[in-house]
């Protein structure tokens, strides 16, 4: 059977703040290098030279002659350009993100969560036109739509996708191997003597970081655990929310690291008890996984996408005391780090990616 030729957006990997969008794509092209039913390739946006993404797309990159900015808007206001003037001779196209291509091949969409519907207030007017533009272009075009949890397959058939053109495909993990000695020379260098409860992501409000803030407060003296923070600070409020909530806790007990790189958030997870994370929304919850590949149980939120994978404690995100119980739970005992490590690695990139090829397939068969 001759290979489908596959063409991924990849513009994800070069925006400021990639997220847990950019590592999909760095992850699933990698993955599909390495299928031998599909050719895949990128599609991204002009840029320099010395741009370089990061994580980076695994494979050949086509950039149009647009910028981001205009190429996202030409794309979802006029679907122009076509894809096939960047890409010719396709078989599919897959959107990886609420940027969607003008093209005349079968479409294929990856919706990682409708937060923009669920929380307007969270994003900015420009956001919430750009996307509920896009869903009615996935509505309307989309063959196949690639979600990666039954929570967010919910919320598309609620929302007008319907349910024969919705495939959940969860995602993989990929962890590097950490030592002891690995753990401590990091957290001799980030200055974390003590125990400590992680949390990691992009300082934004659905991310519930302020609450999470506010549940340590109540049991600082209960457990002996520091509160580690990772990650950008992202755009809002949040930030500025997370600083008030920290106002009273002793600055010894609190650290905010902010963006680590990979090989560090890798021993950052190794290290911890407990991985925090109690989001309001998210459409999957990577951190979660990736802290569990390395045996770290989670605090996570009930209800949610990560409830359909995460071992540990399942708390309600809305209160503060429920997330605080979560704690203590979770530094005091429960599932041994072998067996949280082993339902983490059931989940892997090359299951992902062959999911992803059937996707291409069925899609390539009905544009035929």
């Amino acid at each position: 059977m001759e290979p489908l030729r596959i063409a991924l957006t990849v513009e994800q990997c070069w925006q400021p703040v990639p997220g847990g969008s950019g590592s999909y794509v760095a992850e699933l092209t990698r993955a599909l290098a390495d299928e031998p039913t599909v050719r895949s390739l990128g599609v991204a946006a002009r840029h320099r030279a010395d741009e370089v993404p990061v994580p980076a797309p695994t494979g050949p990159v086509r950039h149009a002659a647009l910028p981001r900015v205009a190429l996202y808007e030409t794309w979802n206001r006029w679907r122009r350009p076509r894809v096939e003037s960047i890409v010719p001779g396709l078989d599919v196209l897959h959107a990886t993100t609420w940027a969607v291509p003008g093209r005349t091949v079968p479409l294929v969409v990856t919706v990682h969560d409708l937060a923009f519907l669920r929380e307007p207030d969270h994003f900015t007017a420009r956001g919430n036109a750009f996307f509920r533009r896009a869903l009615e272009i996935v509505r309307a075009e989309a063959a196949h739509v690639v979600v990666p949890s039954e929570a967010t397959r919910r919320d598309c058939e609620e929302h007008g996708i319907e349910a024969a053109r919705v495939t959940v495909v969860p995602h993989g993990v990929r962890v590097s191997d950490v030592t002891s000695e690995d753990v401590l020379g990091w957290r001799r260098r980030a200055g974390v003597d003590r125990p400590y409860v992680l949390w990691c992501g992009t300082l934004e409000p659905r991310k519930n970081v302020p609450r999470l803030v506010e549940a340590y407060a109540r049991v600082a003296t209960q457990i002996d655990h520091d509160l580690v923070l990772v990650g950008p600070s992202g755009w809002g409020e949040a930030a500025a929310e997370v600083e008030r909530a920290l106002r009273g806790l002793p600055s010894s007990r609190v650290h905010l690291l902010g963006r680590l790189d990979d090989a560090d958030l890798q021993v950052a997870y190794a290290g911890a008890d407990a991985f925090a994370f109690p989001s309001l929304w998210e459409g999957f919850g990577m951190p979660v996984l990736e802290a569990m590949a390395h045996g770290v149980p989670a605090v996570t939120s009930a209800g949610s996408s990560m409830a359909e994978f995460a071992v540990g404690e399942l708390v309600d995100p809305l209160d503060v005391d429920s997330i605080a119980a979560g704690l203590v739970a979770a530094v005091a005992g429960g599932p041994g780090r072998d067996v949280v490590r082993s339902a983490a690695r059931r989940h892997t990139w090359a299951a992902s990616a062959a999911r992803h090829a059937e996707v291409y397939r069925a899609a390539a068969s009905a544009g035929r």
